[in-house]
């Protein structure tokens, strides 16, 4: 007995021992199973964004209905699905010319819509001198485009709370010639909407390296305010809360449906359907100033 005490002592220290490590080691697999995400988000990118738009402009002029304008749809759709959103396209014809809107998804819940065009002017009719010519469309195509692409990779990091929809338009840009009208592609998505979209924000022409955006007269007056506030708070003179011009855009289909939408453009664009429309005349400032506008914006109402 006076040999077994010694030895049951030892025993129960240690058998407290262990059942004490054991819950250490239950706390630290739970708290293991559980981690807090420290992982930093980051923000919307100028810089990535510009080379979206170089990318575009190396695939050349991109009128609808030509292999470049399809060969774009199918870069936009590619950068899409490697970034994880769920890729639609709608395919139509408009004038003996197949078209295609391309539209990414992400989320659940309300949608929203922001919305580019990918579309350039088939000709450049505000430049006398190159008037038959084509245009690279920098600006004019290119830099909404890149604003959405960049945003699909900076949503990707966000749970959404929206469904949100990153639509791809078509044949914006051929109205007035050979009987073609502006937003083909934007009114054919407005007239086949399967759900209705809380607001829709289009971008286009935003690159300018003069960056000017005014509000825009047929937006809805309280979206385009809320899009300017965050501007201020970002410090972004170069959003002008007055009205200079009221444009026919993609934003307009959705407005005819009643839907509130808003178009951020820069319309005093010297460059505008000319051929020196090129990505030499957008600065990434100018696509971080809109991106981050709408990357705050998204974030407080969907993320």
């Amino acid at each position: 007995m006076i040999t077994r005490r010694p030895a049951t002592a030892l025993l129960l220290v240690v058998l407290i021992f262990l059942v004490a490590l054991a819950g250490c080691v239950d706390q630290g697999s739970s708290t293991q199973g559980d981690p807090e995400d420290t992982t930093e988000k980051r923000s919307f990118d100028g810089q990535r964004a510009y080379q979206y738009a170089l990318d575009q402009c190396e695939i050349g002029p991109r009128p609808a209905g030509t292999e470049a304008g399809w060969a774009t749809g199918e870069y936009i759709i590619g950068r899409l699905e490697e970034l994880g959103w769920e890729v639609e396209t709608q395919e139509f014809e408009y004038l003996g010319v197949q078209l295609r809107n391309v539209v990414g998804r992400r989320g659940q819940g309300p949608v929203v819509i922001l919305g580019a065009h990918y579309d350039t002017r088939p000709v450049a009719d505000r430049d006398p001198e190159h008037a038959s010519e084509p245009i690279i469309g920098g600006n004019d195509g290119a830099s909404g485009v890149a604003v959405l692409l960049e945003l699909a990779d900076v949503l990707a990091q966000h749970e959404l709370e929206k469904e949100v929809w990153l639509a791809f338009f078509d044949a914006e840009d051929s109205g007035r010639l050979e009987g073609w009208p502006f937003c083909v592609g934007s009114a054919y998505m407005a007239q086949n909407l399967t759900r209705e979209p809380e607001w829709v924000i289009v971008v286009d022409m935003v690159g300018d390296r003069d960056q000017q955006l005014y509000y825009e007269g047929n937006s809805d007056v309280a979206l385009r305010k809320a899009l300017w506030d965050i501007a201020a708070q970002l410090g972004y003179e170069q959003f002008v809360p007055r009205v200079r011009h009221s444009i026919v855009d993609d934003h307009l289909p959705f407005a005819h449906a009643g839907i509130p939408t808003v178009d951020i453009i820069d319309f005093d664009y010297p460059y505008w359907h000319t051929v020196e429309d090129t990505c030499d005349k957008v600065s990434p400032e100018s696509l971080g100033r809109v991106g981050r506008v709408l990357e705050e914006f998204l974030v407080a109402e969907a993320g």
